[in-house]
């Protein structure tokens, strides 16, 4: 049989192709734009003839409906291994559970059965001459939850632009056991405001980059912030190794600052994990041989990332202490995101030669009430999940300035997150330091 008729001898249905799933069984919907629109609306469906079905996906970018067609999760149990704003709602309102990880060791989860499979619904690109189909947008740990799974379930959509890999990049039609085709269109993340605190926050970590570094930057308004400081600037030859490729790449490709030419890894070549953002950077990439997508057991590797002479790596938090412990993930007991790869890229930067890792927060954040409080505490006490331990504390960045902790004693590392806390809050901080024993007596206020 030829790939063609083997391709229409599995085509079905979505409700068609949602019959293998059983009661009791886990199944994959991959992570982020991969999401299986059709096949998810189609599962919804059986709700009333399904139970104890376990899912699991990462960063919802749609509503997902076998959470909004099951409010009282009798049929279906969603879990995420990294939210979303929309996954922050559903967890909320307890209709989604979380799940910890690294994303170095994500794939490893399926590998080793951690993370069972009965079956994998993942979007793709149209079938190729020679009859695979392009992951796209999402390499991550896709190929290693489609070894796990017992069944495999493709929903085929023209918009998902084809990207060569590294490795682990497309399925043959022989692998798979059925395929769907959609042309659901994708939901593009809104545009992220950037604010005057990010641009100062930007402008405090700008002076640390220089020519030929390989970056890699998280989301939001401060490496949206960076970004445009970098396409304005004289930096040249930087290098993308990253995890998430987002629109601020796009700028940096777009403003000729991003060659590759001086990476010590994948000369020449852009590598991401996996991609979120607009239609014009999903455009870019398409069919674009100057990048290309790798598993994240391999990109967030502290092992490879140390390969990387001048490797710096720039990512957001939520809060931290002054210890030095990083909270990226939590708001007390509330998750707002994940660890995702700050852990392995804090990690892998600081064995780089030359590395770098920052991260970064505004100091202060304003409360319904309108009352200011401080993103740098005492210390934890409120059921923050620390991201990054004391032992690892990186680069810690405000609006007010940019301190590296590494190396310093419990006084030092007071002194140092005191100095770019908000004015305001300074003085209580130094009193807070004062009965937790790391102020030291000759100091002067």
């Amino acid at each position: 049989m030829d790939i063609r008729e083997l391709y229409q001898s599995k085509l079905c249905t979505a409700e068609e192709a949602v019959k293998l799933v059983k009661s009791g069984d886990w199944v994959d919907y991959s992570q982020c734009v991969s999401f299986p629109t059709a096949l998810d609306k189609a599962l919804a469906g059986r709700k009333d003839e399904l139970r104890d079905v376990k899912l699991r996906h990462a960063i919802s970018m749609r509503p997902v409906q076998v959470v909004e067609q099951d409010p009282t999760g009798e049929s279906f149990t969603y879990n995420v291994w990294h939210c979303s704003g929309l996954d922050r709602k559903y967890l909320d309102a307890g209709r989604a559970y979380f799940s910890p990880m690294l994303f170095r060791h994500c794939g490893s989860y399926y590998e080793r059965g951690y993370a069972p499979v009965n079956v994998a619904m993942v979007t793709v690109t149209p079938m190729d001459s020679h009859g695979y189909f392009s992951y796209g947008l999402t390499n991550c740990a896709q190929q290693e939850l489609i070894d796990a799974a017992d069944i495999v379930i493709v929903e085929v959509n023209p918009r998902m632009p084809y990207i060569v890999g590294l490795e682990a990049d497309s399925i043959h039609v022989s692998q798979v056991d059925a395929i769907v085709e959609s042309d659901e269109d994708f939901v593009y993340p809104a545009p992220v405001k950037v604010s005057d605190i990010d641009r100062q926050i930007a402008a405090n970590i700008f002076p640390y980059l220089e020519d030929g570094i390989t970056l890699q930057l998280g989301i939001g308004g401060m490496p949206n912030a960076l970004g445009s400081l970098i396409a304005e600037s004289d930096l040249k030859d930087l290098g993308m190794h990253t995890e998430l490729m987002s629109d601020g790449y796009l700028t940096l490709y777009q403003a000729g600052k991003i060659t590759n030419a001086k990476k010590e890894l994948n000369r020449g070549k852009g590598i991401f994990g996996i991609c979120n953002g607009s239609r014009a950077l999903y455009d870019f990439l398409d069919h674009n041989i100057s990048i290309l997508s790798a598993p994240m057991h391999y990109i967030n590797d502290p092992a490879v990332i140390r390969q990387f002479s001048k490797f710096v790596s720039i990512n957001g938090c939520l809060a931290f202490d002054l210890y030095g412990q990083v909270c990226s993930e939590t708001a007390g007991l509330r998750q707002i995101s994940g660890t995702g790869g700050q852990l392995d890229f804090v990690t892998g930067a600081y064995e780089a030669p030359h590395g770098r890792a920052f991260l970064a927060t505004a100091s202060t954040f304003t409360d319904k009430k309108g009352v200011l409080h401080s993103n740098i505490l005492p210390h934890f006490s409120n059921g923050d999940v620390i991201t990054t331990p004391r032992a690892q504390a990186p680069w810690l960045v405000t609006e007010y300035g940019a301190v590296n902790l590494s190396g310093l004693p419990t006084w030092q590392r007071a002194e140092a997150v005191i100095s770019i806390a908000h004015p305001d809050f300074r003085e209580s901080l130094i009193r807070a330091a004062e009965e937790q024993r790391i102020w030291r007596r000759s100091n002067k206020r």
